[in-house]
């Protein structure tokens, strides 16, 4: 079947052929050495236009994204980022047109920055290996600086400092750049600290980095000029992005060349005679010597080389699985529209229409209607539609549905939920309050406020109602606790909470079962737990029960069970004074007293479990679980605790799971898809979801955009917005929307946008499905950056790696000849010969000295390389403390803050390490988690007493903490949590803080998939306040010993702030 979407947005269809006189968006604007034309990026392509102005011509036509062009010095050629191999890689292309030339091959992303003087070699950046003497920390946010021949061939690094935007001077003999000290958002606007990029200086005969800029925000984008005597850059250094000027033998005094204002400068070129060209708000900018900016007019008529509406399997990758009372239909979510599948025959039917997402959908009781919410006209409304001809008993198969909006004000008015009888339906409003709408009256009342939820995001709720209708079980914030608890509270708005499970521990997601006579809940009291307190835990079903009477029947043993049932169905009947068309009596009664002692754990292996049911009769137990793998539905007899795995699905996701009306049947949706299993059996039937959608790409990205946009107002941590006038960006950057011609250029606008609020935890991103990218394999050796003979030349083995095996005898000095038969030539790049070959045997040729032989290795992913390299740093580390410390001392580091990494600090720490007389912790680079608190108490130890003998000590307690000095090591690219620890060792007063001062990013992050499911976006829903009452957002951490370490020092294997840091604990310990 075919659905089609209405086109709401008018303004925003693209045509067959699209024409702009005043185009917006165009980006990555670079002018020619000679002055006369300007290239950049539009809607994904390169267009040329005249310096002067006027119609743009393409220069590429591509389905791949082009964009970050760079001119050779004579004009002719143009350099430019493409990926049309999954990632971006370097290609050439002629300035007059032509076949696009790929230059570089690697798997990793790479891009130019400029042509060597004599137009021969194209330099750029990339991670692909540092030199093995380096001690820069092995991180993909640390790129290297190689060339590449205009024609091809070997790549050869230039070096390994971390270095973007690299530009020659008119001889060849230096290169200015600006640094990368970490992984933040390129798009952040207004940001002071420590991360920010500098500009520098690099001598390629000397090799020595000179620092340029001092100040304490953005410099970016340097450009020599006037004879290499001073340098064009782009600065914050007045607020906004603008073009700056510093003389070279003053680079204390820079001057201000433009004053633009509200948004950035970017991208900034200049051709041979000195006139300027970059980006503004959009458009395009030139700035001659000694007068103003003049903006370039420019013009675009081409074909549109995408359709803007486009065709979308609906198969799977479904979202709020609801199913009808009568079990015959499922209705679900997919890609924000309401869908309704029949549960035999695979016939689907498209309930709603439009640009918006909706969400949390779900059936009537009588099954005649449908309820959800919708974001539509810059809110959640909540809407309910039903079948319009009565001939038409099923949603799948109906013609003509009418719509009605039941909730619709300024409010956001989301996850709505019908009363048992239909009546009433209760929703959440902004976020935090629980409301209940009755039908008939039309009038509301509050059962919940923030005293009783908190939300993180939108949709974030819990709920359910009794099947009286008189009471709801919620999710529990108590304010100032962390773990939830489950609460109970009368749907009438009048009563008090009570909390049902006063554990500490973390309840949720409790459902009302036995017709209301207990609840099924899900907590970790008793199950497997990380090691930090914030890790993974292992949980387990339990069970609460109402009333003794229905605890009492659960107890009873199988027999007794047996029994109880036949003499009810004796007295069933014989009881001649009950009516068979008499009305079920659903009424919910709760005995309070004693409640707390009506518990019982149900699951009898604690488990990763993601959802649960108990059938109608209270002796089966069905849940869904990974207990190594994926994710099975498992049963457990409750009388006899018989438990077997019932249905192998291997979902990687977990799922959810409700029973039919009559609890005779369970769906399931995991993995996005949905299936009918008899659990008496254990049959399961795939339910057919087959359908197409048409898909307006430029109306969802509006309404994307408004959603991003809204709910960032809406939920920023803070009202301030850091002083930012955040409605005065919406129209500037909704005024770009048409000109977006991909998801790139979509996430990158909204990074922008979110850029201007100064913070970190925010921004977009856009993962690119590449079935068929390159994968480049790594040998897990690095190579002789200086050698150029034929063949590759093996400067070490790193170990643990594929070349690290017994009997291979592969060592520094070792000639790699060819790979698979294949000579290795210098026409061709090193990424070609091994790409798509991990895991794979590949023949290598070799040669030491004299001697040719052949050996077979297995390459392994860049992924897997990586962690070799990582382990590697850490292990050169831990030597050299070792030696420094003359063995006084141990070395950890802490990468994230999470369970693994704290586990491995404990082992270290407690194993190799607990008999030195102090430890070196080191974080830098620490990307963040939730650790801070258990690494404060570990570190924070103080002995108290010995369990001993006459003779000898035990063990001293506390035993579980480290007792003895320690020193902490912290850098710029610390983040989010590895902030917070940063500050934790100073607010404690733990250790000695040694290094560089970490940016202020203590700060909890709110990421989103949108319903284009290929991007995410995040701006920070909660911050994180000091005992003073301020924020730790943009609060930078000085380190109590400051120490750089430089460029020409690490890159030899020195790493001065270690050396420092053993130095300063050396003192304590003696």
């Amino acid at each position: 079947m075919k659905f089609t979407l209405k086109l709401l947005f008018l303004t925003l269809t693209t045509l067959g052929v699209f024409a702009q006189n005043s185009p917006k968006w165009l980006r990555y604007s670079s002018i020619s050495p000679d002055g006369k034309t300007i290239v950049f990026t539009y809607k994904g392509d390169l267009w040329k236009v005249a310096s002067a102005g006027g119609t743009a011509t393409p220069l590429t036509l591509h389905e791949a994204h082009d964009f970050m062009p760079v001119w050779s010095h004579d004009s002719k050629t143009i350099a430019f980022a493409s990926d049309r191999f999954g990632n971006f890689d370097v290609f050439t292309i002629a300035a007059e047109g032509g076949e696009a030339k790929r230059l570089t091959y690697h798997s990793n992303s790479e891009y130019p920055y400029d042509f060597s003087v004599d137009n021969q070699r194209i330099i750029f950046g990339g991670v692909r290996m540092d030199v093995a003497s380096n001690r820069q920390y092995p991180a993909g946010s640390q790129p290297e600086l190689y060339s590449v021949a205009v024609k091809g061939g070997r790549v050869q690094q230039i070096f390994s400092t971390p270095a973007e935007d690299a530009k020659y001077s008119r001889d060849g003999s230096k290169l200015v750049y600006h640094d990368k000290k970490g992984g933040e958002n390129p798009w952040r606007k207004h940001h002071t600290s420590s991360i920010t990029r500098d500009l520098w200086m690099y001598d390629t005969k000397t090799t020595k980095h000179t620092k340029l800029t001092t100040f304490a925000g953005e410099d970016r984008n340097p450009i020599f000029a006037e004879g290499d005597k001073s340098l064009y850059y782009l600065s914050e250094a007045n607020g906004s992005f603008n073009v700056h000027k510093l003389l070279m033998d003053a680079p204390a005094q820079p001057q201000a060349i433009t004053s633009f204002k509200k948004h950035p400068v970017r991208f900034l070129s200049m051709a041979t005679d000195g006139t300027l060209c970059f980006g503004y708000d959009g458009e395009i900018y030139t700035l001659k010597p000694n007068a103003q900016p003049q903006k370039v007019n420019i013009s675009i008529a081409a074909d549109a080389r995408a359709n803007n509406e486009r065709v979308v399997s609906v198969s799977s990758g479904v979202r709020d699985m609801a199913v009808s009372p009568n079990g015959k239909e499922v209705a679900y979510i997919f890609r924000g529209e309401v869908f309704v599948s029949s549960v035999e025959g695979g016939l689907t039917k498209r309930i709603t229409n439009t640009p918006e997402q909706e969400r949390n959908v779900n059936f009537s009781p009588d099954g005649k209607a449908l309820l959800y919410s919708s974001e539509r006209g810059n809110s959640w409304k909540i809407y309910e539609t039903r079948i319009n001809r009565k001939e038409e008993p099923y949603f799948y198969a109906s013609t003509v549905l009418k719509e009605t909006a039941l909730i619709t004000n300024d409010n956001e008015n989301y996850q709505p939920s019908y009363s048992p009888d239909g009546k009433e339906v209760a929703f959440i409003e902004n976020r935090t309050t629980l409301k209940i709408l009755n039908l008939a009256s039309k009038q509301t009342r509050t059962v919940l406020t923030d005293k009783e939820l908190f939300s993180w995001g939108d949709n974030d709720q819990y709920f359910q109602w009794s099947p009286d209708g008189k009471w709801f079980m919620f999710d529990y914030n108590i304010p100032n606790i962390r773990e939830g608890e489950i609460g109970l509270i009368s749907t009438d708005g009048k009563g008090k909470v009570k909390n049902l499970t006063e554990s500490g521990f973390e309840d949720r997601r409790a459902k009302w079962v036995l017709d209301g006579k207990a609840m099924l809940w899900f907590s970790n009291r008793e199950g497997l737990k990380s090691l930090s307190q914030s890790g993974n835990t292992q949980m387990d079903a339990y069970a609460l029960f109402f009333t003794q009477a229905a605890f009492d029947k659960f107890k009873l043993t199988k027999e007794e069970a047996a029994l109880a049932k036949e003499i009810d169905e004796k007295n069933a009947k014989s009881d001649t004074t009950k009516k068979k068309d008499a009305k079920k009596d659903t009424t919910v009664v709760i005995e309070m007293e004693g409640l707390e002692l009506r518990k019982a754990k149900l699951t009898i292996h604690s488990s990763n479990l993601s959802d649960a049911l108990i059938n109608k009769d209270g002796d089966m137990l069905y849940y869904l679980t990974r207990f190594e793998k994926g994710y099975n539905l498992w049963s457990t007899n409750l009388r006899t605790k018989e438990t077997k795995q019932l249905v192998a699905l291997n979902a990687n996701g977990g799922g959810s799971m409700v029973w039919d009306k009559d609890r005779k049947n369970i769906f399931l949706n995991a993995d996005g898809r949905i299936s009918k299993i008899d659990p008496a059996s254990g049959k399961q039937e795939s339910i057919g979801i087959n359908g197409d959608m048409n898909l307006d790409v430029a109306a969802e990205r509006a309404f994307m955009f408004e959603h991003v946009w809204r709910r960032t107002k809406k939920t920023f941590y803070t009202a301030t917005f850091h002083g930012v006038n955040w409605d005065s960006y919406k129209p500037d950057y909704q005024s770009y929307l048409p000109h977006i011609g991909n998801n790139y250029e979509f996430s990158e606008m909204m990074s922008e946008l979110l850029g201007e609020l100064n913070v970190s935890h925010s921004g977009a991103s856009y993962n690119s499905p590449s079935a068929n990218g390159d994968a480049t394999a790594a040998l897990g050796l690095f190579y002789d950056v200086n050698f150029n003979g034929p063949g590759i030349r093996v400067e070490e083995v790193v170990k643990d790696g594929p070349a690290d095996k017994a009997g291979l005898n592969i060592k520094p000095g070792t000639i790699i000849e060819a790979i698979d038969g294949e000579t290795i030539t210098a026409d061709k790049d090193l990424a070609q010969y091994l790409n798509r070959k991990a895991g794979k045997n590949v023949l290598l040729a070799l040669l030491d000295g004299t001697t040719r032989r052949e050996v077979v290795v297995k390459p392994v992913s860049t992924g897997e390389e990586n962690q070799l390299l990582y382990k590697r740093w850490v292990r050169r580390n831990q030597d050299e403390v070792e030696k420094l410390s003359k063995g006084a001392l141990g070395y950890i580091h802490i990468p994230g803050m999470a369970d693994g990494p704290f586990r491995v600090t404990y082992e270290e720490v407690m194993g190799k390490f607990a008999t030195r007389k102090g430890i070196v912790v080191d974080t830098r680079f620490n990307s963040g988690g939730d650790l801070v608190s258990d690494l404060s108490t570990f570190f924070s130890g103080k002995t108290y007493m010995y369990n001993s003998t006459d003779s000898r000590v035990i063990y001293s307690e506390p035993s579980y903490r480290w007792t003895r000095p320690s020193i902490s090591l912290a850098n710029e690219a610390n983040y989010s949590d590895g902030h917070c620890y940063a500050f934790m060792t100073q607010a404690t007063k733990l250790n000695k803080l040694v290094g560089q001062p970490v940016p202020g990013t203590c700060t909890f992050a709110g990421w989103e998939v949108l319903q284009d499911p290929s991007i995410r976006w995040g701006v920070p829903p909660v911050g994180v306040k000091t005992m003073a009452g301020t924020y730790l957002e943009n609060a930078q951490t000085e380190p109590d010993i400051k120490v750089w370490n430089d460029y020409e020092v690490i890159i030899k294997g020195k790493d001065q702030q270690l050396e420092r840091a053993v130095e300063e604990l050396m003192k304590e310990v003696k």
